[in-house]
Formats: C-alpha cells, sequence, structure tokens
C-alpha cells in the first residue's frame, strides 16, 4: 500500500526539506528497514501525529493495538476495513469483548464510526470501521507539530542571519 504521489519530510533537524518521490523508492526505503519480506507480507502508513499524540488524545496501549490491526485492513480511503472483532481479538491475544468494549468507548469518544452492514434474512456482515472522527481530533495536534517546525525553521533563519553562514575555508598542508 502506497500513496499515489507520496512525499517524506525528513526528522526535525531538516524539517523543511520535503521531497516528492515516487512509490516505488518509497517501497524500496522501507525495505532497507524492514527488509524485502517483511514489506512484501504487507505494511500500512500511519501519521506520526496518532502514535506520538495518543495519550494527549486519550489512547491508551491497547486502544493503540486494535486500531492498528484496524488500520492493517484499510488499503485505500474510499474502502473502509471491517474485521470481526474475533479477528482483531486474536491478533492482539485479547478476549473479543474486551475488543467490543474498547471500540464502544472509541466510537463514544467520536474516533471511530461503526457502521453496520445488516442483511436481510441473515446474520449481519462484520461493521464497517469510519476513521473520520479520529483525523479530525488529531488534525490539531499535527497543526501544532506543524506550526512548532515552522518556528524552529524561523528561530534557525534568524541565527543565521545575525551569525552569518558558516564560512569554510580551504586551508593548505
Amino acid at each position: 500500500m502506497t500513496p499515489e504521489t507520496p512525499t517524506h519530510t525528513d526528522d526535525l533537524e531538516q524539517p523543511t526539506k520535503t521531497v516528492q518521490r515516487s512509490a516505488r523508492e518509497i517501497v524500496q526505503e522501507n525495505e532497507k528497514k524492514w527488509g524485502p519480506s517483511l514489506i512484501r507480507a504487507g505494511w500500512m502508513s500511519l501519521p506520526n501525529t496518532i502514535v506520538l499524540r495518543q495519550k494527549a488524545l486519550g489512547l491508551d496501549a491497547l486502544d493503540m493495538n486494535i486500531l492498528l490491526v484496524l488500520f492493517t485492513y484499510w488499503w485505500r480511503a474510499d474502502d473502509l476495513p471491517f474485521p470481526s472483532k474475533q479477528t482483531i481479538a486474536n491478533i492482539i491475544g485479547v478476549d473479543p469483548s474486551t475488543v467490543r468494549r474498547r471500540i464502544q468507548k472509541m466510537e463514544k469518544a467520536g474516533f471511530i464510526r461503526r457502521i453496520e452492514r445488516r442483511v436481510i434474512g441473515d446474520r449481519s456482515k462484520t461493521n464497517l470501521y469510519d476513521f473520520a472522527g479520529l483525523v479530525k481530533e488529531a488534525t490539531p495536534f499535527a497543526m501544532e507539530e506543524l506550526e512548532q517546525r515552522e518556528q524552529r525553521k524561523a528561530e534557525r533563519s534568524a541565527r543565521i542571519r545575525r551569525k552569518g553562514k558558516p564560512k569554510f575555508k580551504i586551508v593548505e598542508p
């Protein structure tokens, strides 16, 4: 799973360097980190803000595990994931009732919206899961991080203006 026009922003040391990269380049970079077998078996994209601000969002480790499993099944924006609670429970090693309660909690917090798939005269299909609420709740934290990044960039530029760019001189032996 790779985005159509991926971008990569370097770590906080060089926060303003954004480079357009092809989907293949992103896969190759991930293969360098994780090895080709793990990447070929499947990988997902997840905004750093959701991981780094999980506590501020009110998510604990179990909530994050459930979300990670759900995100693993979310390949395209239009195709919402629909793993069963039993599948999620088996993957993370908890009882399905624990998954049900946690999903209800995240739904009440507005992070997840369950979409029932009723079948008339038969058992219902598994729920679809929509994360628009989580995106909405996490976005202010992302905006804050971007503002801080811009502030650091401005401070760095001001320092350079005050001190001037480093001057390198070739010294001959």
